[in-house]
Order: C-alpha cells, then structure tokens, then sequence
C-alpha cells in the first residue's frame, strides 16, 4: 500500500523572533512511500541532484531515529520525493525532510501519534521548534521548550491586508556558516530591543494591525551579523517605500522574505533590484502564508 504526504516549506525567524517565530510557505516537498523488502529512494524536482539516494537520506534516518526512540523495528521503505524547496536557501528544507522522517516512521510504526506529538519530536530531533512548527501546524507560528524539553506552539493566520514575497538568491548560504557569525552573548540593549519587537510582531499579527509591521520586523540579534553574508541584505533592511511593510532574512539566509500592503506587489521588484545589482541573480516568489501543516494527499 502507497502513502503520500506533503510538508510545507518554511521561514524562521521572522526579523526579532529568533529561534522562536516562523511560517509555512505553500512549496512542498512531497513523498510517496510504501514498505519494501530494501531500502528504494527516488528524488526529482528542485535540487534533486542533491538529495541522498542511500542510508544517509535524512528523511530515512530521522524514521531510523524515531523508531529506535520508541523501540520498534522499522521497515525498509521504496521513497518516491518530489521536492519543491530550494536547499541551502533558508528555506526549511531540512526540517521539511526531518517532519517528512517522524510522520513516515509514525505511519509505518502505527505509533498514531497526535500533530502535537509529532511537533514535539520533530522539534527535540530539530534542536528549535520554529521551523518543524510551521511545517506541522501551517500558518504563522510563535513556539518555545518547556524547561523538560516539550514544544509548544501557537498558530496564528497572516492578516488578509498583508502580502508576502520570498526573494530567493542564486546561492546556497549553509545554516551551520550563517550560524557561525552571530555572537556568543548579547547586550542588554539589544536583547530588551528584540523582546519589545517581537511582543509587538505577535500582537500585531493577532490583531491584524499591519501599521505596526514596519517596527515590529526589525531585529538586532542575528541579521546585523548576516549582513555580510548576503549582499544588498543591509540596504533591503532599511529600504523603506510607500506599501512595505518590511524585510526580514529567511531563516539563515540567503533569502528573504518582504511584507507588503496587498496592492504594492511592484515592492518586491524594488527590494530583488537591490540584491541583483549587487551580483546575485534572484527568483521573486510573490505567495502567501500556507494554512495547513503536513498533509496526506
């Protein structure tokens, strides 16, 4: 018997919610599996020549975990993926694969698990939540650790008036490089700066108030430190036209994603000019928020 499920891309971050704010993009990465006497992967679509084919597939080795955790022979499987997001571009490929792993391993173990449940490991497994949250929930989502380790998140829709773009860039920036260039501590300053924007981000996406997007996406924790990494990020950062809302780096980068008044979708032309006259080619995905986490198809 075939099964086939779908797991949406995501962004992380969201400007001050580091490590703690994210959104599922409607890009996906399917997967159609059935157990099997060897292990079969296929891979097509966006990057598929990057895609493990063997044992070190990472949807395959999260399943591996997952059933190892609870203690339960796992089958081999024939995989069949066909990807939509781009790898490297901070786009959450890799918690997209990592969701794809829990959820295949749960069906395969007849674990029937709770989406809560899947969130929860996904995210031990993940090391963050903000991700794996957008890809088991959909939506925009705010989520935390417990002090035992437990995920928790809540959902909350973009407001109807706000548009969103992804500008992808033509090159791979690696999490663990983009990671490397933040700082091992923080001032006070700085960290009181975030708190008060990212309060003011979740309120405002909650009450739909998009005014107060302009201030609330702004960030001194990790894209200052990025900047760098991207060319044009620090002039998109502060680029401010009539209908933008705001820019904020795409999880660990390269790409970004633009808030805008719905009507103003010519923004997002403006804020790709000032990546590409600096060398890098891009792709404008003008999209929306997707509303539903990992789905059976």
């Amino acid at each position: 018997m075939w099964w086939q499920l779908r797991v949406p891309a995501s962004s992380a971050n969201l400007g001050p919610g580091f490590d703690a704010l994210g959104l599922a993009l409607p890009v996906y990465l399917e997967c159609r599996f059935r157990a099997a006497p060897h292990l079969v992967i296929r891979a097509s679509g966006c990057d598929a020549d990057s895609i493990p084919l063997d044992a070190s597939n990472l949807i395959w080795q999260t399943a591996l975990t997952v059933a190892d955790r609870a203690a339960k022979p796992l089958p081999f499987i024939e995989l069949e993926i066909l990807n939509e997001i781009p790898l490297g571009k901070g786009l959450g490929s890799s918690a997209a694969a990592l969701t794809a792993g829990v959820v295949i391993a749960g069906k395969l173990l007849n674990l029937e698990w709770s989406r809560a449940r899947i969130l929860d490991e996904a995210a031990r497994l993940e090391g963050h939540p903000d991700n794996v949250a957008a890809c088991a929930l959909g939506g925009i989502v705010a989520s935390a650790f417990d002090i035992d380790g437990h995920a928790s998140a809540i959902r909350l829709d973009l407001p109807p008036a706000c548009g969103l773009a992804v500008i992808i860039p033509d090159f791979v920036l690696p999490t663990a490089h983009s990671r490397s260039v933040l700082p091992a501590s923080y001032s006070r300053e700085e960290v009181v700066f975030n708190l008060q924007r990212a309060g003011l981000l979740v309120a405002a996406l909650a009450t739909g108030d998009t005014a107060a997007l302009t201030v609330a996406l702004a960030d001194r924790l990790h894209q200052p430190f990025r900047a760098p990494l991207v060319p044009g990020l620090e002039q998109v950062l502060a680029l401010r036209l009539p209908g933008l809302l705001g820019c904020v780096l795409s999880g660990a980068g390269p790409s970004v994603l633009v808030f805008f008044e719905k009507g103003h979708e010519a923004v997002c032309a403006e804020v790709a000019a000032l990546i590409e006259c600096r060398g890098p080619r891009v792709q404008t995905l003008v999209t929306s928020v997707a509303p539903n986490g990992f789905e059976w198809i």
